[in-house]
């Protein structure tokens, strides 16, 4: 019998199955000074502990994309070893900050599973819940991965989640004591608040990131991602490393700082999809779309929904007349993020 771990195929998934992912990881000070090194982050929440304590906070939080990556990370042994590509995002929310010295568990449970037409793969639908040492839920999110069979026997019957098109104002989690009426907008780096923001505004946020190899392995790494597709050059047909797709989802928030520098905590994602394939090289560039505005009941702090995309290209298009996403389109990402009113 075989000691190591050739990971799950579509097969191996059941409706109902809890998974808890091995190895707990405590985030310190050293993976915030990684993830500003990796990717260009300034909002000013996640760098200053001065700033954030003019916010309520009692010390600046760990940025909410390391939460994100580093809960992705612990599941893919279990849940996206022999994946072809992650496609999307439904349902989560930030619940918790995570502090430095925390330590972060994750479990998954299967609530979807179906089979693709052409029988050599399949998707299956995990909820995934990371927490605290104090048992405390740190973040929640749907995600749906394409995993291949491993052979041509029966697949499990389909089952495929109804899942909410967004999530709503009141289901969104505002850090406590949280308060932004002093909030310091020059400290900030831009003068905009809520109201500056119009409702189907587009906003190009101009700057551009060329993806390194180097760069991507170590970002891979960092978060404890095992998945063969990142790391396995001869994993892949065309004998390339794809890029980690929530590589691309902190260099586009990172560059959304540049028209959006005062949406400083994400609280919810509300869907994504990762359009297209990234490769070491790909020069990323951003722009968002505000989709929706609202107050919330913490002082001074109101909610701002955003579809944020990377691209090859320039800003603006996303889809063709056939419906499909551009070519140049790397990420198309709905979320709520926190902003001064």
């Amino acid at each position: 019998m075989t000691k190591t771990n050739a990971g799950r195929f579509f097969e191996d998934y059941s409706i109902g199955e809890v998974i808890t992912h091995a190895v707990p990881r405590t985030i310190k000070m050293g993976e915030r000074a990684l993830y500003h090194a990796l990717y260009p982050a300034r909002h000013a929440l996640y760098s200053s502990d001065q700033f954030a304590q003019g916010c309520g906070l009692p010390f600046s939080p760990l940025d909410d994309l390391v939460t994100f990556h580093t809960v992705f990370g612990k599941t893919v042994p279990d849940v996206s070893l022999n994946a072809v590509a992650n496609l999307g995002y439904a349902e989560g929310r930030w619940i918790t900050p995570l502090w430095p010295g925390d330590t972060i568990t994750a479990t998954s449970e299967v609530i979807g599973v179906k089979e693709n037409s052409n029988g050599k793969s399949g998707v299956v639908w995990v909820r995934t819940t990371g927490r605290n040492q104090h048992g405390e839920t740190l973040i929640s999110y749907v995600r749906w991965v394409m995993v291949r069979k491993r052979g041509d026997g029966p697949a499990p019957v389909p089952v495929i989640p109804d899942l909410a098109s967004a999530v709503t104002v009141d289901d969104l989690v505002i850090p406590k004591g949280l308060d932004f009426t002093r909030y310091d907008f020059t400290l900030a780096g831009e003068p905009h608040r809520l109201g500056d923001y119009a409702i189907g505004e587009i906003i190009d946020h101009v700057d551009g990131v060329t993806i390194e190899e180097a760069e991507h392995m170590l970002a891979t790494r960092l978060w404890q991602n095992t998945a063969k597709v990142h790391f396995d050059a001869t994993n892949r047909a065309d004998g390339k490393r794809l890029i980690y797709g929530g590589h691309v989802i902190s260099l586009a928030r990172a560059l959304s700082f540049n028209g959006l520098a005062n949406a400083q905590m994400i609280v919810a994602l509300n869907g994504g999809a990762h359009a297209n394939p990234c490769f070491a090289g790909d020069t990323v560039r951003a722009w968002s779309e505000v989709l929706d505005k609202a107050e919330t009941p913490a002082p001074g702090v109101g909610a701002i929904r955003l579809r944020l995309v990377a691209t090859k290209g320039r800003a603006g298009p996303l889809r063709g007349e056939d419906g499909k996403y551009h070519p140049d389109v790397l990420l198309d990402l709905d979320y709520w993020a926190l902003m001064p009113v």
